[in-house]
């Protein structure tokens, strides 16, 4: 055994090095460039040291950003496991369409993140958006702070959540259709069963999904970018927007740079904590 996984390790070498090459040196470059006052338009380049990151620490635009993102992720994530799980146990009942229902599912994640979000744009308008005609209101969805938030949530949501039903609806075609049936011998209510047998045997799947969409929403840029830019007065703009403006509008690479490097070390965290809930799952 032990030969055996020495020459897997052999084998895989090759890969991991060039991936390590590849992530590693991109990486290092990052955080090498956050330790200087790098302004490109002034032509200025000043080795700072942590200038910067005690700078990030005081810059209330920052926190508001993070603040942003960590709501953004928290109720997305929540809405989309939920929704998802939904879907997936109606998608796995026998019923006529069901192979035209898990394509049609399929159409908001095949659609390009930036179109949807047009899309949707257009939909949020104020003046001539088709959801204030529905509900004959004149709600400025995109230009309030309160809803501007849960517009870009309600965006992310729609498009994710076939992702995470599919995903989802394999992990219920693997579940032995036997357990069904004793528990329904056993007069279990359909409630129960699910409670009891579908979410403690889906419960690695779940927390796979949640890895996944968590990672992928706390570096959320496209959806807010397309929909309100981080506005209005800053209200939606998230971590990646945020470093965005900062390295390519105003081009102060220094700084814009550290936020990267924060970005990346909470992402880091965040997918540390999850392997380590999965693992304790496993045991």
């Amino acid at each position: 055994m032990k030969k055996l996984q020495t020459s897997a390790l052999f084998f895989l070498m090759p890969a991991l090095i060039l991936l390590s090459v590849l992530a590693l040196f991109p990486i290092l470059s990052v955080f090498w460039i956050s330790l200087f006052r790098r302004l490109l338009i002034f032509d200025i380049t000043r080795f700072v040291w942590l200038d910067n990151y005690s700078f990030l620490l005081q810059d209330s635009r920052f926190w508001n950003a993070f603040r942003n993102t960590a709501y953004f992720t928290a109720i997305s994530v929540i809405l989309e496991l939920m929704l998802g799980l939904s879907v997936a146990v109606l998608l796995n009942r026998e019923f006529r369409g069901k192979g035209v229902m898990r394509s049609i599912i399929l159409v908001p994640w095949a659609i390009p993140t930036v179109v949807s979000a047009k899309m949707w744009e257009w939909i949020f308008n104020a003046d001539f958006g088709i959801l204030n005609h529905i509900l004959k209101s004149n709600i400025n969805w995109l230009g309030n702070p309160a809803w501007a938030i849960h517009a870009a949530i309600a965006v992310d949501v729609w498009k994710t959540v076939p992702f995470v039903a599919i995903l989802l609806m394999a992990g219920l075609q693997t579940i032995p259709h036997g357990l069904y049936e004793a528990a329904q011998i056993d007069g279990a209510s359909a409630w129960r069963t699910f409670i009891h047998i579908t979410l403690p045997l889906l419960k690695p799947l779940i927390l796979i999904c949640a890895i996944f969409r968590t990672l992928d929403a706390f570096r959320v840029f496209d959806v807010i970018y397309v929909l309100t830019g981080g506005g209005p007065a800053n209200s939606t703009e998230s971590l990646s927007v945020y470093a965005y403006k900062v390295l390519f509008q105003t081009l102060q690479f220094g700084y814009g740079s550290s936020l990267a490097v924060v970005v990346f070390l909470t992402v880091g965290s965040i997918t540390i904590a999850y392997m380590r809930l999965l693992r304790s799952e496993s045991q």
